[in-house]
This record gives structure tokens, sequence and C-alpha cells, in this order.
């Protein structure tokens, strides 16, 4: 791995900061992908529909549109480093709010927690992104997100099971217990007992999230300047702000419209298997196959990137196959339809190791605001999915998630051929 020149001044390699960001990354995946079996347990404990089920990830993913803006900014004052330690203990205070207010079942306390959740991932995400990218060569970038995206997937691949075991343990046979309540105050009991079950490991969540905080703080993980490590390109005239560079833009489109699939393809594969009434033991844990399948698809990159192809000509390949998967899912019904959405997440992996450095490739004194308008993109991740459950309320749940998915990797694969291009010393 080559070396980049650092804040100190002095030329170090990266795999130092890889393993230490590796680690970030494996939380924050953990932490991410707690969303998909969080659907099945608040329509549980708060008796509530998909769509209110679905305002989970809708709380979560918004607030990196409100909120990484700000961080930009923090991270200005602060610097990446301490940025990092910042949003890992605001993530711990997030992870109490939630475990308390959904043990007293309150459903908006929770979903403010989530808020809170996401708002510290924002930050830690505005940090650590353009971090990783800048700390070797921007054209192998994909390579070393290819590596944080191993560490986020296979977190993410736990994180089902994890709350399957701790949480969601026999959730098919206390739904049946629910319904069958003699009486409103035993079904209440009942439901109050199943909501307290996340409280301990909210509680142990956070106290790890605060410890993590410290210790990056205190680590040896070495700054960046972003103005000197990701040298500003030109061409034609320059009015020297952000809307000079409409890569950026159409980045944070494709980021948006990513993120979206890949929260489909993740979050909302437990309400597609139900759809075709699979037993709800089974689809709680569907997220982890579609994590599993990202896996691969990381594994892949890692191998591919840059040394067979190009990190925009495996977006491109990547779209064409989530198109492919998409309407394999269609024509199919059952767990055959099922296994393509899992499919989806090996096209899905190797799309934000591509997109965000080719996003911020050549913004120089602007990659910090460059890199906070894409994260902003990460609310695709809020909107698309809630089109899902509100549109299949009144189409074919198949046939509205064609028609959403199908598009969204179109305008990804157009970023991959020529969009990523646009404005820039590459077009």
């Amino acid at each position: 791995m080559s070396s980049t020149t650092l804040a100190t001044g002095t030329s170090r390699t990266a795999l130092g900061p890889m393993l230490i960001i590796g680690l970030l990354f494996f939380i924050f995946g953990f932490v991410t992908w707690l969303n998909g079996p969080l659907i099945t347990f608040v329509k549980l404990a708060f008796q509530v529909s998909d769509t209110y089920a679905f305002l989970v990830p809708f709380a979560f993913y918004l607030s990196y549109f409100f909120l990484a803006l700000p961080a930009s900014a923090v991270l200005r004052r602060t610097g990446m480093k301490k940025g990092m330690g910042l949003g890992l203990f605001v993530m711990a205070i997030g992870a109490v709010m939630f475990g308390q207010f959904a043990t007293m079942r309150l459903f908006g306390g929770t979903l403010v927690g989530l808020f809170v959740i996401g708002a510290g991932l924002a930050l830690l995400q505005t940090a650590s992104n353009p971090y990783i990218s800048i700390v070797g060569p921007i054209e192998s970038a994909a390579q070393r997100i290819a590596f944080m995206g191993i560490c986020n997937k296979a977190a993410g691949i736990l994180a089902p099971l994890v709350v399957g075991a701790l949480v969601l343990r026999g959730i098919g046979d206390l739904d049946q217990q629910v319904k069958a309540a003699a009486t409103p105050q035993a079904r209440e009991a009942l439901l109050d007992a199943f909501a307290a079950k996340v409280h301990v490991p909210y509680l142990a969540m956070a106290g790890l999230l605060a410890l993590l905080a410290a210790w990056v703080v205190r680590s040896s993980l070495p700054e960046v300047k972003p103005a000197g490590d990701n040298r500003e390109e030109t061409i034609g005239h320059r009015d020297g702000s952000l809307f000079s560079f409409p890569h950026v833009w159409l980045g944070a489109l494709c980021i948006f419209v990513y993120v979206g699939v890949e929260v489909m393809a993740g979050d909302a594969i437990g309400t597609y298997g139900a759809g075709f009434d699979l037993p709800l033991d089974q689809t709680k844990l569907f997220t982890a196959f579609t994590l599993a399948a990202m896996l691969v698809g990381y594994v892949a990159g890692l191998i591919l990137i840059p040394r067979f192809v190009s990190q925009q000509r495996y977006l491109a390949i990547s779209a064409v196959l989530g198109v492919l998967f998409t309407l394999g899912a269609y024509v199919t019904h059952g767990y055959v339809s099922v296994g393509f959405v899992a499919a989806l997440g090996f096209a899905n992996a190797m799309m934000w190791p591509a997109i965000f450095p080719l996003g911020i490739h050549g913004l120089g004194r602007h990659t910090e605001a460059g890199s906070a308008l894409l994260i902003m993109g990460i609310a695709g991740g809020a909107i698309i999915p809630q089109l899902f459950v509100h549109l299949k309320q009144h189409l074919d749940f198949q046939l509205v998630f064609a028609l959403l998915m199908v598009p969204c990797y179109l305008y990804i694969l157009y970023y991959g051929l020529r969009g990523h291009r646009a404005g820039t010393a590459r077009a």
C-alpha cells in the first residue's frame, strides 16, 4: 500500500489507519444493519403496520440529510480524528435513548433515539469515508473502501443473528400468543416483556461505543489534510465554489439512489418475503443473506479493483447486475424471488466504494463539503423504502419493487459510464 502525506508532514503506510478505520466500519455496520430486524421488532412490540414500522429506516437515514453539512463544519474545527470520536459518543447517547424508550414502549421516543444514532453516524461517515479515500492513491480508493466494506458487512451479517438470538427468538410463537391473549392486560404484559429485551443489549452497545470514542481520540490515528491530499482539479472557468464541480452533485444523487436500493435489498427483504406469506421466524433473518452476498461482492472487488478493472467500470457492471437481479425477482416467486433480492447484495457491494471516491475526486479544499454533500445522499435510504411501503398498499409488491429499483440502477449505470466525469479533467 502506497503512502500519503499526512498532517504531520511525514510519509507513512496507510495500513495502520486502515485497521483502525476498519474497526469503525465494523461498528457502524453493525449498528446500521440492525434496522432490518428492528422493523420486525417494532411491528410486534408497538403493534403497528408496515407503514409505521418502516419509519425505523426513515428516521435513521433522514438524519444524514439534516446533519451531514453541520458535521462537515464540526470536522473543520475538530479535525477528522476527534470528529470520529465525537460521532461514536453521539451514537452512544442515541443507543441509550433507543433502549430506554423501547422498553417504555414509546414509539416516538425510539424514533428519536434512532435519529440520534444516525446523527452520530453522519459525523462518523463524513470523516471516515474521505479519510480512507485520500489516505492512499485516489485511483485505488475503491479497493481500500472494499476492505472497509468487508468489515462493515461482516458486522451486518452478525447484526440480525445477534438480535434474532437476544430479542427475536421465538417471535412467531409470541405473535400467536399476543393474538390469542385472553385479556388486554395479558396482551400488554406480553408486549412489555418483549420490548424490554432490547434494553440491556442497547445499554451494552452504548457503553462500548463510548469506550471506542475515547480510544479513537487517544489512538495513533494520524490526521490528513483533505486540501493537500486530494488535489483540486480545474478545467476551463471555475468560480471557486462547490457548484463548479457537477460530478459531486451527480454523485450525491447517485449515493441517494444507491443507498435506497441497498436498504430495499437489506432492510426491506423481510417485508418482501412476508409478501409471499413466508414464516416470520425465517423472514427475520433474511437481511443476513443480503449482507452475506455483499460480503462476497466486496471480496471480489478487493481482488479485481484496480488490478483488472477500474472502479468506474466495475460500478457500471454492478448496475447492470442490479437490473438483471431485480427482473429475476419480479418474474419468480417465493424463496427464489427472495434469493434474487438477496443477490442484489452482491450487485450493490462495490457501489459505495466506487461512487464515493469518484464523487470527491479533485475537490481539493472542497473535500469536506463535498463529502458532506455525498453523505446527505444517504437520505435515499429513508425515502425509497417509504415509497415502497406506501405504494405496495395499492399495487402488487413485486411490481412496486421492480418499478423503484430498475430506474435507480440505470442512473447508477449512467454515473459509472459518464456522470462521474462531468465537469472534470476526466470528461
